[in-house]
């Protein structure tokens, strides 16, 4: 009787060591985005409190209350759904006749209070790619050293020693862009430029060798590039360049979902992305620091495109103002921003229910 309650008590350990080994990336992945976050709304939140503006809550998550403590001025709250966050401030969505409400500020100090989420999550990038590149002995660079054998590319127009400035119109800063450049292109087939001897050339149509994955198609890179010794420019540069990468990225995605060159299956939402982060995170911690920054430059440079609702849509009514010197009357304004934050939600449950879908049947 001894030995098989021991067995027992053997499985139902080994069941909660298994349980608990499945949890902790998607427990990591949560954490990521709480942290991305809480520095959002914290750029909102200081700036806020730095110029005059009464904050009154500041929250992490949505739904049911699980903490609170309320502060001096402000009342701090952690809520059920660890998927967004606010920094409600007086009169930020309605009139007030409080001098320290948002409303009554001047216009620049709006838009200042505005812009700092999205900020705060670009500078969060660039030290986070600062941190993942300072192990790094060799830089890559998009200077072509030499080719595979027989590759296309090179029957087609490119040279070695080559250095490659554009795609398809569009600026590479470093290999990272180059892979983003090379999918989804239908006869494998782009208009290249690169500088050659100190001069400028366009390549047209510079062929490759194609492949698919899950129905995206990638052009086949067939050459190798040189490396960059490590010092301390080469590093700061890098990191820049790295970050800028990230945020070019961000926009020509959007780009090309507007334009149709990837679907909506294309998208993933907080779901997909978090299975993502977790699978990473069983791989390696390290890993999911590259894509923790490239998620906290995407969160900002998203914020700011001119949708309403988001920071970007409050900061063009703020920009009309300072023009017009006028500002737009309140209640349309929150009208607007109600509708816009209804279309967005909505959107979001679409992919999230997409994601769910993925993950359960495939």
């Amino acid at each position: 009787m001894q030995t098989l309650s021991h067995e027992r008590l053997s499985e139902k350990v080994i069941k909660i060591l298994n349980f608990l080994n499945n949890l902790w990336p998607y427990l990591v992945a949560i954490l990521l985005f709480l942290s991305l976050i809480i520095i959002h709304e914290f750029g909102h939140f200081i700036s806020a409190k730095l110029l005059g503006v009464r904050v009154n809550e500041f929250a992490i998550g949505f739904g049911p209350t699980l903490l609170k403590k309320q502060g001096k001025e402000t009342k701090y709250l952690v809520k059920l759904i660890p998927l967004g966050g606010y920094c409600a401030m007086e009169g930020e969505d309605e009139d007030s006749t409080d001098e320290r409400a948002f409303c009554n500020k001047a216009p620049w100090k709006r838009f200042i209070i505005v812009i700092m989420g999205a900020t705060f999550n670009l500078l969060l990038g660039l030290i986070i790619v600062a941190i993942t590149l300072a192990p790094t002995k060799m830089f890559t660079t998009t200077t072509i050293a030499e080719f595979s054998e027989n590759a296309t590319s090179q029957q087609t127009g490119l040279m070695a020693e080559d250095t490659i400035l554009s795609v398809d119109g569009r600026n590479i800063f470093t290999t990272y862009d180059l892979s983003y450049a090379f999918t989804n292109i239908d006869d494998g087939k782009i208009d290249i430029e690169v500088e050659r001897k100190g001069e400028k050339k366009l390549l047209k149509d510079v062929e490759f060798k194609s492949s698919e994955v899950e129905g995206i198609k990638y052009l086949n890179v067939d050459f190798k590039v040189y490396g960059e010794k490590k010092t301390i420019w080469s590093y700061i540069k890098n990191t820049v360049k790295t970050a800028i990468s990230y945020c070019a990225v961000t926009w020509r995605s959007f780009a090309d979902l507007i334009t149709g060159k990837y679907g909506i299956s294309a998208v993933s939402g907080p779901v997909g992305v978090t299975v993502a982060v977790a699978n990473v995170a069983k791989q390696s911690l390290m890993n999911v620091l590259p894509i923790m920054a490239f998620i906290t430059i995407n969160l900002g440079i998203f914020n700011l495109f001119p949708i309403p609702a988001l920071d970007g849509g409050r900061l063009i009514f703020i920009l009309y103002e300072m023009i017009a010197k006028k500002p737009v009357p309140q209640k349309y304004e929150s009208v607007i921003h109600t509708v816009g934050f209804v279309v967005l939600f909505g959107i979001m449950i679409l992919i999230a229910a997409k994601d769910i879908w993925t993950l359960i049947f495939g």
